[in-house]
């Protein structure tokens, strides 16, 4: 009789030999063989990305192309983001949302003036290429030879000067062609840290040659996703799948900031009754932040309850910060004991820890500001 549970074939990034080679600690991720940490370890992984740079491998993460003059009108019809208000070469933060307003994926998205430049989620690129591909059809080109690496921290900008002088010159949340290390790469002034930093696309086979220059600058050290998950907790960044998914709103979500004016009156997405009317009468729930008192960490999953013991809610990503040097999470809670400084109970191995509502992010954003 035929094996009923084979051993599942992880994919493996064209980093994966470089991660090796470097002592990384390789883990199962969205059907990847990735890096959890290296031998320095995720707490000083993490603080080094916020001190000076990291090299992070999302490779794994769907690139997209959308072709078309009218691109940005049309995939407008499966996002509440405002992309025709985007000039060539500005980026917006946006998702993919259901005829309940649940989120099917959060997305990156760049426009120019012939075509759209789309990131995905691993775990939902094929999901969101098929949803995409039955609105649009054949102006969505997977970019399945393509490779993305993430510079992130204060020192960045620094690393990558040498190697791509004008990459200085983008303003945050943009994007643009240009060479880096004499490679033909798309690169975006944007990341999931909290920090500034680059996100670079390079073919895949061109990619291993530009980490190494990268990692031969001076502060830049590879970093991997266990501090790629505290580094986005504490800068309050939502992670697809645990803070938010198919049964979440964009205004649960407290992503209210990503759906402009215009979108937020005319509708016209997946769910827009839904989201106008949570716009206009509240939510039943919203996301929030927590911060447990002392040092034990409350994880995704565990129960909270207010003052008086009564469950309001839960958490979908908590850990330790190590930049706040304390426990953080976030979660979320019935919208009457949202308020910041509302008092909280956590449920944490049957024991009731103290912890509050804490204001999002736990660590100030530091995004490149333009002169």
């Amino acid at each position: 009789m035929a094996d009923q549970h084979p051993e599942l074939v992880l994919q493996r990034t064209p980093l994966n030999a470089l991660h090796r080679a470097l002592g990384a600690k390789m883990v199962p991720f969205a059907g990847y063989d990735m890096p959890v940490q290296y031998p320095d370890g995720i707490l000083r992984e993490h603080l080094h990305t916020r001190e000076a740079a990291g090299l992070f491998d999302v490779s794994h993460m769907g690139q997209l192309r959308i072709r078309g003059a009218d691109a940005a009108k049309r995939l407008e019809a499966l996002v509440p983001g405002d992309l025709q208000a985007l000039a060539p070469g500005r980026m917006r933060y946006t998702m993919l949302t259901n005829e309940d307003a649940g989120i099917l994926d959060d997305l990156m998205v760049t426009r120019f003036d012939d075509h759209l430049v789309v990131v995905v989620n691993a775990s939902c690129k094929e999901a969101d290429t098929a949803h995409i591909a039955k609105r649009l059809g054949a102006a969505v080109e997977p970019l399945q030879d393509r490779a993305l690496i993430a510079l992130q921290g204060p020192k960045a900008a620094a690393a990558l000067a040498p190697l791509a002088p004008d990459a200085g010159r983008m303003a945050f949340m943009s994007g643009a062609y240009m060479r880096v290390a004499g490679i033909d790469a798309f690169v975006t002034r944007s990341g999931y840290t909290g920090e500034d930093g680059y996100e670079v696309s390079v073919p895949a086979d061109a990619v291993e040659a530009l980490a190494r220059k990268l990692l031969a600058q001076p502060g830049v050290k590879p970093i991997g996703l266990g501090a790629r998950d505290s580094l986005r907790l504490e800068a309050g960044l939502c992670l697809y799948g645990h803070d938010i998914d198919h049964t979440t709103t964009p205004i649960e979500a407290n992503l209210v900031w990503t759906i402009s004016r215009r979108r937020r009156a005319e509708g016209g997405f997946p769910g827009a009754a839904i989201v106008q009317r949570q716009l206009k009468d509240g939510p039943a729930r919203l996301r929030i932040g927590i911060q447990p008192e002392g040092r034990a960490p409350a994880r995704e999953g565990t129960a909270l309850a207010d003052a008086g013991g009564a469950p309001v809610g839960r958490i979908t990503s908590g850990g330790f910060g190590p930049s706040v040097n304390g426990p953080v999470a976030m979660g979320y809670v019935a919208r009457a004991s949202a308020a910041t400084g509302t008092k909280l109970q956590a449920m944490v191995r049957g024991k009731p820890l103290p912890a509050r509502v804490a204001a999002l992010p736990f660590v100030p954003h530091r995004y490149h500001k333009s002169t």
